[in-house]
């Protein structure tokens, strides 16, 4: 099955409740083709069907799956929604059900506003579609959520809930929404409640097989939620046991990536609140309890090679960071010791010149470094010699001038160590490039990860502002 076939089910899944299910009446190569004077239903099918119409064309034309590509078919369908919305709201009169076509159109268009002005208007007559009202309160359940008017998303979740039908797709959507609305204002008290509501629901999600890829994605970002939410309000019995659930959830869906995550993140919960012991355990317990849970030997057997890589990683955690070998360069400032470095938050960044994700991370810590080294802020980009430049033989020399060339070309602010061998990396754990690891102001390793994502980034800005808070 193609990657355009099993994203033509997910949209089929997720594409808003009022599509008719007829082909949408223009072509995908002439977006928009139909005159202002279209009915706006036909104008919402249009556009609510545009994904699913490309992704059957493409499917049907062997052209590969490819993210730039599916990006700019979502933008695409956002301006075609736009200029949709823009003509009918010229109209000097519509119907009640084209006040909701009008606001799905603004927010399948991203216009929160529009959204919510027509559909509020849609949503108070009192003898409007039951279906179509009921996605309507949905959409402003969420668009309040975004606009951070928490008491009206929750008045309007309120009167979704007493009414029918009632699904779980828009249950889990609202519930998600609402909580990281809440975690925004860090109203953690309530933000429970909502992050429960949304990952019970995306768990529900899970026992239909059409929506199952998209429910994988759904429910550990739910999952996730319900643990910050109790974390953040230190209530740690919670917390565990959220993550515990999140683990048997991942064993019923046979997900090792789902597992090992949820095993990951508890670790280190362990850690950071000061049960290391338990974090050793829990990790002893996690390499058996891993290919005991899955039928499948190889997803067991996923889980427990992921936890032995990161094995290095928990010992440190919570740990005195252990003092770097001595350098064979230093530049452009002089040698420091970690020892040196108490009282600042450190970021020790492994990478290398032909390390792709490493250099994907460089403007987020040049943009780090500026804005908070006088805050007390450093990074040191521990590298090593590796013999080549290019691809081309060299010697250490000839590597140094390389590297110092390369710190100018990419405008890195802060200094580079070069190691001699490998010694630094096998200390810290730090065998795949790029690896992280964030030292706090007593000298405590803290954090640690490799890799370079959105998600990764932001994490470590999290955890790096949380350290330079900490007195």
């Amino acid at each position: 099955m193609s990657f355009w076939t099993v994203l033509l089910c997910i949209l089929l899944v997720c594409s808003a409740s009022a599509q008719s299910g007829r082909t949408p009446s223009a072509t995908p190569e002439t977006p928009g083709g139909g005159g202002s004077e279209l009915p706006l239903k036909q104008m919402f099918d249009e556009v609510n069907g545009y994904l699913r119409v490309k992704a059957a064309e493409y499917d049907a034309r062997n052209i590969p799956f490819d993210d730039g590509l599916f990006q700019k078919l979502k933008l695409e369908q956002r301006q075609l929604a736009a200029r949709h919305a823009a003509r009918a709201g010229l109209r000097a009169e519509m119907s009640v059900d084209d006040r909701y076509y009008l606001g799905m159109l603004h927010w399948i268009a991203e216009n929160l506003d529009g959204a919510l002005a027509a559909l509020m208007q849609f949503v108070s007559v009192v003898d409007a579609d039951a279906a179509k009202r009921q996605t309507a309160r949905s959409v402003l359940t969420i668009v309040l959520a975004k606009q951070m008017k928490l008491d009206e998303a929750e008045a309007q979740l309120a009167e979704y809930l007493k009414n029918q039908p009632v699904k779980t797709t828009e249950r889990s959507r609202m519930g998600t929404e609402l909580a990281k609305a809440c975690q925004i204002a860090k109203d953690f008290k309530r933000m429970a409640p909502h992050a429960e509501a949304g990952y019970e629901a995306a768990k529900a999600l899970l026992k239909d097989a059409s929506s199952r890829a998209r429910g994988l994605d759904e429910i550990l970002d739910a999952a996730m939620l319900v643990y910050e939410a109790y974390r953040d309000s230190n209530d740690r019995i919670k917390a565990d046991a959220s993550l515990d659930d999140m683990r048997k959830t991942a064993a019923e869906v046979e997900s090792p990536s789902f597992y090992y995550y949820a095993v990951d993140q508890k670790i280190k919960y362990l850690i950071e609140t000061g049960r290391k012991p338990a974090a050793t355990a829990f990790y002893t317990a996690s390499m058996v309890s891993a290919e005991r849970d899955f039928r499948s030997k190889t997803a067991g057997a996923d889980v427990v090679a992921r936890l032995k890589k990161r094995q290095k990683h928990y010992l440190l955690l919570g740990e005195t960071a252990p003092p770097l070998p001595l350098a064979d360069q230093w530049f452009p400032g002089s040698v420091k010791t970690l020892a040196d470095l108490r009282g600042k938050v450190v970021l020790l960044d492994f990478w290398a010149t032909w390390c792709s994700p490493c250099i994907e991370a460089f403007p987020h810590l040049i943009e780090w470094y500026q804005d908070h080294n006088r805050d007390g802020f450093e990074i040191l980009g521990v590298t090593r010699y590796y013999g080549e430049v290019n691809g081309s033989p060299a010697d250490n020399k000839t590597e140094t001038n390389f590297l110092k060339q390369f710190r100018q070309r990419e405008r890195l602010p802060y200094d580079v160590v070069v190691m001699k061998d490998q010694t630094a990396q096998f200390l810290y754990g730090a065998t795949a490039l790029p690896t992280a690891v964030l030292i706090d102001k007593k000298g405590v390793v803290r954090y640690i990860e490799a890799g370079t994502s959105s998600s990764r980034i932001g994490q470590m800005q999290e955890v790096m502002l949380k350290l330079l808070a900490e007195k």
